[in-house]
């Protein structure tokens, strides 16, 4: 029986790297992937990519940005309380704890790069986009079945892993981070299409897909460096990363809790509702007889947020513990907070969500504009660059006006289009779905006339 093992699992070397790292001291190889995540453009887009609540007037609201920092705190706390255990066996002498902390927190720093902008509707804005325009049928007439899919199907997660691999420092290319945190970042170890008639295997690791065929050579040199299971010899699809794991349950523990206290703090809830609700989390009463003596509501609410956290962080680690060798083996496959006893108390808080906070007026409204912005801009750029891919210097005066408003990294080296079709299309998306959520309104009511600069 095939078994993943911690030493592999935890590789250093660097994605692309011909050599190792050379040693910091003072510095982990993980640490260092978080010190480049923190400081790549990308991650400081994320202070105006939507959350929860889309272009807030509001400044307490989180936006990309803080619920990355949030998820990735929890991440080291999992990471850490689980190497603690793993250490104790005297098998990894060459790790520490605080190696696991580093490489989920990096993981975690990086889980949203990839998402458009204009809230959790971007995807799905380019997901129509590709299947109903008459320029993405242009555009997307000469694609292999499987380049279509992964347009099709578009992914934030894939488009994450494009840009941490390639697009970020596109000379290295990419941040160039360890094995281990691409692998622990990667949620989804499949590739877009795998007949059903292939898939043997079901999963949380399945729901979605990993990365583009762009970028499938690098995601197969992550699974082989870290001796990931393979499920398919035909497809590029193998069993997560176990790390994975731990990374999507931060997220999932943070956007459950703290957007319930954003919604708290907007009114979308009652202090009462909420502190119920976490209260039933943390299963001791005591703490909501606690956090009522406290004056406001303010505090009431980040207390009982704060050890709702830590009981769901608790419980997570532990039920990791116990499936590990399920897990090692490929056995286990869904989001560990589905097992742990503060589930149904954490179910509830997303159902709730769902009808409320996930549900404003002024949020829905936003996001259902986001397919007209989201689409108009990527009609706009996709029939620029087609047109001067096919023309030339004859392209209309429109269109190579438009590319003037795109970064060469964007159109292909010398501002010349990429030959491939498939290339073309994945450097617009890269465009637009690296916007922030102002810069993409703002761009499409100029270039549509809506306003002009300076007005």
């Amino acid at each position: 029986m095939t078994t993943m093992q911690w030493p592999k699992l935890l590789c250093a070397d660097r994605l692309g790297a011909k050599r190792s790292a050379d040693a910091e001291p003072q510095r982990s190889p993980f640490q260092r992937d978080s010190d480049r995540i923190i400081f790549s453009s990308a991650f400081r887009r994320l202070q105006d990519k939507t959350q929860v609540f889309p272009l807030a007037d509001n400044d307490y609201v989180r936006t990309r940005l803080t619920h990355s920092l949030e998820v990735a705190s929890v991440a080291r706390s999992l990471g850490t309380i689980v190497g603690a255990a793993i250490c104790e066996r005297d098998e990894l002498r060459e790790f520490h704890a605080s190696d696991f902390g580093a490489i989920v927190s990096a993981a975690a720093l990086a889980h949203d790069l990839g998402n458009p902008p204009l809230g959790h509707s971007g995807e799905d804005a380019i997901r129509v986009w590709f299947e109903k325009s008459p320029v993405a049928a242009d555009a997307r007439a000469p694609l292999r079945k499987i380049e279509q899919e992964d347009l099709a199907r578009f992914e934030g997660n894939a488009q994450g892993f494009r840009l941490i691999t390639r697009l970020q420092m596109p000379d290295n290319p990419g941040l160039r981070l360890t094995h281990a945190t691409l692998g622990a970042f990667t949620k989804y170890s499949i590739e877009s299409l795998v007949p059903e008639k292939a898939r043997i295997h079901e999963g949380a690791s399945t729901k979605k897909f990993g990365f583009f065929q762009s970028e499938r050579e690098f995601f197969t040199e992550v699974a082989d460096r870290c001796g990931l299971i393979r499920r398919s010899p035909l497809h590029a699809w193998w069993a997560r990363h176990p790390l994975a794991f731990l990374v999507e349950a931060a997220d999932d523990i943070c956007y459950r809790l703290v957007d319930f206290e954003d919604g708290c703090r907007l009114n979308h809830l009652s202090y009462e509702e909420v502190r119920d609700a976490f209260v039933r989390v943390i299963g001791d009463d005591s703490a909501g007889k606690r956090a009522d003596q406290m004056r406001e509501k303010k505090a009431r609410i980040e207390f009982l947020r704060a050890r709702a956290i830590g009981s769901a962080v608790e419980q997570t680690a532990a039920l990791f513990l116990a499936k590990e060798q399920e897990i090692l083996r490929g056995e286990f496959d869904r989001p560990l907070i589905e097992f742990i006893p503060a589930a149904e108390g954490l179910e509830a808080i997303k159902l709730r969500s769902v009808a409320t906070i996930y549900s404003t007026d002024r949020g829905v409204e936003i996001e259902a504009a986001g397919f007209a912005v989201l689409g108009g801009l990527l009609d706009d750029f996709v029939a620029a660059v087609s047109d001067l891919a096919r023309r030339g210097k004859h392209a209309s005066p429109r269109s190579q006006k438009l590319l003037r408003l795109v970064p060469e990294q964007s159109i292909g080296p010398n501002r010349e289009p990429d030959s491939s079709p498939y290339q073309r299309l994945l450097r617009m998306i890269d465009f637009v779905s690296g916007m922030t959520d102002s810069y993409a309104v703002s761009l499409f009511k100029k270039v549509r006339g809506i306003s002009l600069p300076g007005q």
